[in-house]
């Protein structure tokens, strides 16, 4: 009983000097890494989304766990329609900065391209929590959930196969 106030507050210290190394600045990047986000963000911008891809798997390749390029990544599968390895990029993100507003948006969105809209509903309202409501990113993740899922039809001309003639 002498030692509680004693414990708690040594217990106290503890915690905090644990977790203010949790708050740690992104690295910069390496300068490899930021040529080829360079590279990969004028393909994307080109509308080249596989070439795109291709530097920023490269970029993550020299500086493996860099944020700033997981999320360049999963932008560049998301648009290239691969939502589930874009919801694996976003994660990657979101594990290593949990506060990390523009992976958290982009993960909904992409669980809203899937067609999983009470998920991106969640992932809006943890936005919300954590963000605010007039966070641009919690507005635009909004905005998409107001105009909802885009259906993907596909027609049978679309998938008519090509006659081939042989001799």
């Amino acid at each position: 009983m002498r030692f509680t106030p004693a414990a708690l507050a040594l217990s106290l210290a503890f915690v905090l000097t644990a977790s203010a190394g949790q708050g740690a600045p992104p690295q910069p990047l390496d300068p490899r890494a930021a040529q080829l986000m360079g590279e990969g963000r004028a393909a994307l911008a080109a509308g080249n989304a596989d070439s795109a891809i291709d530097a920023f798997e490269a970029a993550l390749a020299v500086q493996p766990g860099a944020a700033q390029i997981s999320l360049a990544l999963a932008e560049a599968t998301r648009r290239e329609g691969m939502q589930g390895k874009a919801l694996h990029y976003y994660r990657e993100a979101i594990e290593r900065d949990p506060r990390n507003f523009a992976a958290i948006s982009g993960e909904g969105q992409a669980l809203l391209e899937k067609g999983a809209v009470e998920k991106a509903k969640r992932t809006l309202a943890r936005l919300q929590l954590t963000c605010g409501a007039n966070c641009p990113e919690t507005k635009e993740l909004a905005a998409a959930l107001a105009r909802g899922p885009v259906e993907r039809v596909v027609t049978a001309e679309a998938v008519k196969p090509a006659p081939v003639v042989t001799n």
